[in-house]
């Protein structure tokens, strides 16, 4: 089954050259690339592609508030955000409106298409580095203005320990092979867990995890 793709960034040589990458891959295709947000909108609720690639940083309407009005209007579109090392301000409206990752602009072309496919299976992704600074940011009370503090649901009660201990190392930004490796146990391991978490929890994915973690305040002790 072939994976549809938007491509949205304001830099020409960029997505061309990402939109070329795309279109080498049997099961990826691109089925529009824009420059802006608000084509982006128009080109998404037009075609519904199975995945959104939008930068944070574009004209007339940036990729946040492009993101923030296709999920909205209830898209079944997954987005991901190409985001730099210093849009740390656009992550915390990211994570609360839903967006199925955020990756580094920076980070290698191969990646960028293993991601695509990671967010059309449903699930998402976020840079271990983005999401360390995010945890960051909360260590150091910078994050609460953003994603308030909330009882925690009676769902939490229900996890086993070692279940509770992987819901943290989530929030902390480890991957399943880091998680693995500080937990003792093997990664195959740590995808069950984490897919027992969301189950139990209700979340419809790992960046949910992420901002549960922090409204719980669940790394502060």
């Amino acid at each position: 089954m072939t994976i549809r793709v938007v491509l949205a960034d304001d830099h020409d040589l960029f997505r061309s050259g990402f939109r070329a990458a795309v279109e080498t891959q049997p099961d990826l295709e691109c089925v529009a690339d824009v420059g802006d947000g608000r084509s982006a909108v128009e080109a998404v609720t037009r075609l519904v592609p199975d995945v959104a690639v939008l930068d944070v940083r574009m004209p007339a309407m940036d990729g946040l508030e492009a993101a923030e009005t296709l999920l909205a209007q209830g898209v079944r579109t997954r987005i991901i955000l190409l985001t730099t090392y210093d849009d740390d301000t656009y992550l915390h409206r990211g994570l609360q409106a839903g967006v199925s990752g955020f990756c580094l602009k920076g980070m290698p072309t191969v990646e960028l298409l293993a991601a695509i496919r990671v967010a059309a299976r449903g699930d998402a992704l976020i840079d271990p580095s983005v999401t360390r600074r995010l945890a960051q940011r909360f260590a150091a009370g910078l994050g609460s203005a953003h994603l308030g503090r909330r009882p925690p649901p009676p769902a939490l009660s229900t996890l086993t320990a070692r279940e509770h201990e992987v819901l943290l190392q989530v929030g902390r930004g480890l991957s399943n092979a880091e998680i693995a490796t500080a937990c003792f146990i093997g990664e195959q391991t740590v995808k069950t867990h984490v897919s027992h978490v969301l189950t139990k929890l209700a979340l419809r994915d790992r960046v949910q995890a992420v901002v549960l973690v922090h409204e719980l305040g669940l790394l502060d002790d």
